[in-house]
């Protein structure tokens, strides 16, 4: 206790020191690259997430090519021997080579309702269709359905060491918002029999 009437003095001990500018400036520099790193993430991060839809949308087209082809096995809309690429003059395959727009089945001049055959050159361009506000697809406030023009599939079906199997790979190339091609492949085999 200190009585009333005396003044009290208080040393700052030697060792007691603020901040430096030199210190200030170094953390400062530490501080700013560590919010540039985490900028940069955020910046990866986005363009995933834009990707993230058109992977989900390569997908979906390959495995409809997949199912569409052993769905026509299964109900036997075409034969084994037609279950092959179309190979020129006489070839009884009915799937076209290379990469073509992905189109609709049943629409245009498509008649067989088989993915990636001769007759879809004349078929309309596959859409895909978007959710509104509500969420819920096919109500009033849903968006025009969008054109999958950027997408291209490709179907090769080759043969296997025994004639009563062959093996599928279908191929979707497309390019993403930050205008990159990619391609997404899905590889199978298929059975003659039922």
């Amino acid at each position: 206790m200190i009585p009333i009437g005396t003044k009290s003095s208080s040393k700052v001990s030697g060792n007691q020191y603020g901040f430096s500018l030199i210190e200030v400036l170094i953390s400062t520099f530490v501080i700013t690259i560590g919010l540039l790193s985490l900028l940069g993430a955020f910046g990866v991060a986005m363009a995933t997430t834009q990707t993230a839809k058109q992977d989900m949308i390569a997908k979906q087209l390959a495995q409809e090519a997949m199912e569409s082809i052993i769905t026509a096995r299964e109900t036997a809309n075409v034969t084994w021997n037609q279950i092959q690429n179309v190979g020129g003059a006489g070839s009884p395959g009915i799937f076209v080579t290379g990469l073509l727009p992905i189109k609709k089945t049943g629409t245009g001049t498509d008649t067989d309702g088989i993915i990636g055959t001769a007759d879809d050159a004349g078929a309309n361009a596959e859409t895909m269709q978007e959710p509104g506000p509500d969420g819920i697809v096919g109500t009033a406030e849903d968006p025009a359905p969008t054109p999958l023009t950027n997408f291209q599939r490709s179907i090769a079906i080759g043969p296997t060491a025994t004639a009563d199997l062959r093996t599928i790979t279908i191929t979707v190339q497309y390019s993403t918002p930050q205008n990159a091609a990619r391609t997404y492949v899905l590889s199978g085999m298929i059975s003659q029999y039922r």
